[in-house]
């Protein structure tokens, strides 16, 4: 199995992961926080909606760029050979504030935005059959809290956020 396709897969799985995490809540506990200063699991799943689709579109829009000769960020290399794990050990701080791009902003049911997440993954898959394992190692564009990020980290960072936020989820359901 080539290097994507085992990225996508554990991107599915971890997506999968998490809708399966959300399934069950009825609209109340959706919107349920324990405080005011905390997500609801409607608020997590469309942080996770924005954050995705603009990774995606970053990266497809950085790989034509690359491919054509007219985008580079090569010289940019900080977290060469490093896991995401320890990139965002590196980069994060304790109470992250998410980028306003990613922010959740509309509401809604929890139901479109579960949808809508899941939709994500056959854009995803479209751009993984699009890339060759060789262009994993190229630089892709700088993530907006940990910098610069090669194709490869970007991908193991879909899969870390997602991961991540099933917690907050399972925590959520926990104090309900």
């Amino acid at each position: 199995m080539s290097n994507i396709k085992q990225l996508l897969n554990e991107i599915a799985t971890s997506r999968q992961n998490y809708l399966d995490s959300i399934t069950g809540l009825d609209e109340q506990q959706a919107q349920w926080k324990p405080n005011p200063d905390s997500w609801n699991a409607v608020e997590i799943t469309e942080h996770l909606f924005w954050a995705e689709q603009g990774g995606i579109l970053g990266m497809w829009k950085t790989l034509l760029g690359v491919r054509a000769g007219t985008l580079s960020y090569e010289n940019a290399k900080p977290h060469e050979g490093l896991p995401i794990e320890e990139i965002i050990l590196r980069t994060w701080k304790e109470k992250q504030i998410v980028p306003a791009v990613a922010a959740p902003r509309m509401g809604g049911p929890l139901a479109f935005w579960a949808e809508s997440l899941k939709g994500l993954q056959p854009i995803l898959e479209a751009l993984g059959n699009a890339m060759s394992d060789e262009e994993l190692k190229m630089m892709a564009h700088p993530h907006p809290i940990s910098g610069p990020l090669n194709f490869g980290q970007r991908f193991e960072f879909l899969r870390f956020h997602i991961d991540r936020h099933i917690g907050q989820v399972e925590n959520l359901k926990k104090s309900m």
